[in-house]
């Protein structure tokens, strides 16, 4: 079975919008550092419900080594930090990150990494979801910023770009 350590930002945005279950459906279990579950629960949100939840196959794990943690805090967060540190220490397979600078610190120490676009287009491939276009702009409604580019790649992606898009009209 892969190991596959998720960042907050995912696990909020796919709670928001009731998918939480994809996570599930693709992966069977994931892992979270404690600093991500902290940060998904010091609210008792929607997030937070789900995430407590869902431990059977949710699982939450400290890091060993919290001398690491230096190396990486001028960029990132906290959660962040402890998801490079915990894909370190199990031998991750998959890491899923929407934050830039994590995914390419991530890439830089070898990881391959995905995010939630990417979780949802995986999700379309394997049949799971039908569409991504209706849970993408759920996504942006909940306050989940996407790039007009990324937001049409992910489309073209998912075979759902709508003729008389501005790229098929430059085509």
């Amino acid at each position: 079975m892969r190991k596959v350590i998720v960042n907050s930002t995912p696990l909020i945005v796919l709670c928001g919008i009731g998918r939480l279950s994809i996570l599930r459906e693709l992966y069977q279990e994931i892992f979270i550092p404690e600093a991500v579950y902290r940060e998904v629960t010091v609210k008792e949100d929607t997030a937070c419900i789900q995430i407590k939840a869902s431990r059977e196959w949710i699982h939450v794990e400290g890091i060993r080594d919290h001398s690491e943690k230096k190396m990486y805090k001028a960029k990132l967060h906290d959660g962040e930090v402890e998801v490079m540190i915990l894909s370190q220490e199990k031998g991750a397979d998959l890491l899923i990150l929407d934050d830039n600078a994590a995914k390419k610190t991530a890439k830089y120490l070898g990881f391959s990494v995905t995010g939630t676009l990417g979780v949802l287009l995986k999700a379309k491939r394997q049949g799971l979801i039908h569409e991504i276009r209706p849970l993408l702009s759920e996504m942006q409604q909940n306050g989940f910023y996407v790039s007009a580019i990324v937001e049409e790649m992910a489309l073209k992606q998912a075979g759902e770009l709508l003729p008389g898009n501005k790229t098929e009209q430059n085509q």
